[in-house]
């Protein structure tokens, strides 16, 4: 196992820096990776390291999570508004919505096996998105008009709604039926996760304060290492309760990271994520190999064309979702289109929910994985590049 993570960690960061000097996304080199030592190809990842690699993406999704909840700030949620909470779910639901009416004919799957796949895809990737909006509120384009702010809101929070639709959708598919109860677990597994989170992330504070006065100061380092248990306990707290309530556990790791954010000072937050941004590096590269990995490079030749196809159509529904969104708002036609072009890159949520199907042994278990795979590659490096060469044009630069 010891020779397959050194694998894993070096050839992956070796090719991420190759794909970075390219001015391509670095989990194009990490997949590449994965997809090369996996057992489709070389076969020199060891079987107990595949074995565990479910659990292995749910802790690399929680970090990103944790650092989405310590980069959510609330007042910017308040002065975007209805455009960022509509972007949280109407792009996504689009794109859900030509899955389920176009995939069963294109992609020769069932109706509820189409949303299952597009909730896997429906989800923008922060790992692509967050760090160029972060740097464009540096350089203060788009600001005057919180673009940025309303991307990074919006993105953080598509996530989650898609999240807790692909554990329905999976639900269904595995108990063959579908009824009216498992669409009103949906608000009750959101309400249910934003209070478990909130009330949790509250008493942290409360203890980390009172530590605090009582000259008891806890490093940062430690703080990262409690939250991230907690997290962990909502997880289990998750899958015991299942049965009787459901409550969305990474809504809840997310509504946890985000009432401490506010409740602590800013250059604690500030440090906190940052620690959980060093995590994701060596989280990132586990989780897009292993990803890679999983990948049946054949299958995903031979769904390749059709796949291609559903996946431009998807986006097409994706643009038109953003649009009516912006709709009734200050923003030109070009700053529009920005948004349209910065919800396009998918990455880090379909590498760790894409390969959930196959590892439940579902019947579209290769073709939602070899989808998720092949839409990474074409999103990724279409909306980073898109971002990156069109923001000087379509963003005006706040002169302030």
């Amino acid at each position: 196992m010891l020779t397959s993570l050194a694998l894993i960690f070096l050839a992956g960061l070796a090719m991420a820096a190759i794909c970075q000097r390219l001015k391509l996304p670095r989990i194009i080199g990490m997949l590449i990776t994965g997809i090369v030592l996996g057992p489709n190809l070389l076969d020199f990842l060891d079987p107990s390291i595949i074995s565990i690699s479910a659990d292995l993406r749910q802790i690399a999704l929680i970090i990103i999570l944790l650092k989405a909840g310590f980069s959510l700030n609330l007042s910017d949620l308040k002065k975007v508004g209805r455009s960022a909470i509509m972007m949280s779910f109407v792009p996504a639901s689009f794109e859900i919505l030509a899955f389920f009416l176009f995939a069963p004919h294109i992609l020769r799957i069932t109706r509820i096996e189409a949303a299952i796949m597009g909730a896997v895809l429906g989800a923008v990737s922060p790992a692509v998105v967050v760090p160029r909006m972060v740097q464009l509120m540096d350089m203060k384009y788009g600001t005057n008009k919180s673009i940025p702010q309303l991307i990074i809101t919006g993105a953080s929070c598509d996530d989650i709604f898609v999240i807790v639709l692909f554990t329905t959708f999976i639900g269904m598919a595995q108990g063959n039926s579908a009824n009216i109860f498992d669409f009103i677990n949906i608000p009750i597994s959101i309400i249910l996760g934003i209070l478990l989170g909130a009330v949790f992330g509250w008493l942290l504070s409360l203890f980390f304060e009172t530590a605090y006065a009582h000259r008891h100061c806890v490093r940062n380092s430690t703080k990262v290492i409690i939250v991230l248990g907690i997290s962990f306990m909502f997880m289990a707290i998750e899958n015991r309760l299942k049965v009787y309530v459901s409550v969305s556990g990474l809504l809840a790791v997310v509504s946890m990271a985000c009432i401490l954010n506010m409740k602590s000072t800013a250059f604690v937050s500030k440090r906190l994520s940052e620690k959980f941004g060093k995590l994701w590096i060596a989280a990132e590269v586990i989780l897009f190999v292993l990803v890679g990995a999983a990948v049946d490079i054949q299958y995903t030749m031979e769904a390749g064309f059709a796949a291609f196809g559903m996946i431009l159509l998807a986006l097409a529904f994706r643009a038109v979702g953003v649009s009516i969104c912006l709709l009734c708002t200050s923003l030109s036609l070009k700053e529009r289109l920005f948004c349209i072009i910065a919800y396009l890159p998918k990455a880090t949520v379909q590498a760790a929910i894409g390969s959930v199907p196959l590892s439940l042994n579902l019947p579209c278990g290769k073709i939602v994985l070899s989808v998720a795979v092949l839409a990474i590659i074409i999103t990724a490096p279409l909306g980073a590049f898109g971002m990156d060469i069109s923001y000087k044009k379509l963003l005006t630069k706040e002169t302030k």
